[in-house]
């Protein structure tokens, strides 16, 4: 079968509302051709107008074959684990999200040697805009503890940053379940062109996720201009089931998910991946009380970085977990897709 080009992803996935926003085609096309207008807000990426494969005859594909719309998940609700966990960071992580175990194992691997870079989503702390970085120390990564994914940024674009300009080796990639299946695509592939990003990426963890948020449509305006709630007066958001807002005095506000549909990206509407099926280790609130979060360790990768934070303490694991809680919204999301 012949290589499928930018052409196909476009007629397949661009053009028919499917797009992640994932930034995977940004991310592994040899010849930059590919971007987003607007970072943040763009529905679709598009070409510049050059190929490698149609201009030149250059066997590609890489694009395509990075696209985690171009195949079905069926993969369930939990997919397949090792354990599932209730654990909290034991370390000083004053913009922790839930209980800050992410950072916890990050920051150990990178302390350890482990990894030597996170591509993740930080944000600006004024507007809240984010924006996908790659970060290197480990002060930098407690800076950025806490920025969340309640609003898509095509993430794994950063990973050609990683890997081309900064020469990282041991890559931890930290995402959404689209760009955990697109990570998982790269690793997988037997494309020569996507191996060089498969095989530097040491970890994925995925978040859970219900859904994106477009940050102009939730940002400036259900937030700013419907409720009145300043960006730079926000702490931080938390999805749990719910959209909760912590003001940085403490106090807080919750608007039902079904009032945020207008800021979904049409996207989103085709995912059934709620935990991160693909990832190493999958994160989020549900399941766990307050101020913990919810591990499930999926294979003896994430067993071993679990591990490590576990032997260098600085992650506890407590509690129990409500299993029920995550497949509850995991059949809503399955529901609410196309």
């Amino acid at each position: 079968m012949a290589t499928k080009s930018y052409v196909d992803l476009k007629n397949e996935v661009w053009d028919k509302g499917l797009c992640a926003g994932c930034g995977a085609c940004v991310a592994v096309c040899p010849a930059d051709a590919i971007c987003f207008d607007e970072p943040g807000g763009a529905l679709k990426p598009r070409n510049i107008g050059y190929c490698k494969q149609l201009n030149d005859e250059v066997d590609c594909g890489a694009c395509y074959d990075a696209c985690p719309r171009t195949s079905q998940v069926n993969e369930g609700i939990l997919g397949k684990y090792q354990e599932i966990i209730s654990a909290r960071a034991t370390l000083d992580i004053p913009r922790r999200q839930t209980g800050g175990a992410v950072t916890a194992i990050l920051l150990t691997a990178l302390q350890q040697g482990l990894i030597d870079a996170v591509v993740t989503v930080a944000e600006d702390r004024w507007t809240l805009k984010p924006v996908s970085v790659v970060i290197t120390g480990s002060e930098e990564l407690v800076q950025h503890a806490g920025s969340r994914y309640n609003w898509w940024v095509p993430l794994v674009a950063a990973l050609k940053t990683a890997v081309i300009e900064k020469k990282c080796q041991k890559i931890a990639v930290i995402g959404v379940p689209c760009v955990v299946q697109a990570i998982y695509h790269i690793r997988q592939s037997d494309n020569d062109l996507l191996q060089p990003f498969g095989k530097r990426i040491r970890l994925v963890i995925g978040l859970f996720c219900t859904e994106n948020f477009d940050y102009r449509v939730l940002m400036e305006g259900l937030l700013q201009k419907k409720h009145h709630i300043d960006t730079w007066n926000i702490d931080h958001l938390d999805v749990r089931g719910r959209l909760e807002v912590t003001m940085r005095d403490g106090s807080s506000r919750t608007l039902p998910l079904p009032e945020l549909l207008e800021a979904v990206r049409p996207g989103c509407h085709y995912c059934t991946d709620f935990t991160a099926l693909f990832s190493d280790i999958s994160a989020g609130a549900v399941g766990s009380e307050r101020g913990y979060t919810t591990l499930i360790v999926r294979n003896e990768i994430g067993k071993m970085f679990f591990n490590e934070a576990i032997n260098q303490k600085n992650l506890v694991s407590e509690g129990s977990v409500n299993i029920e809680a995550i497949e509850r919204l995991g059949r809503i999301k399955i529901e609410k897709a196309h």
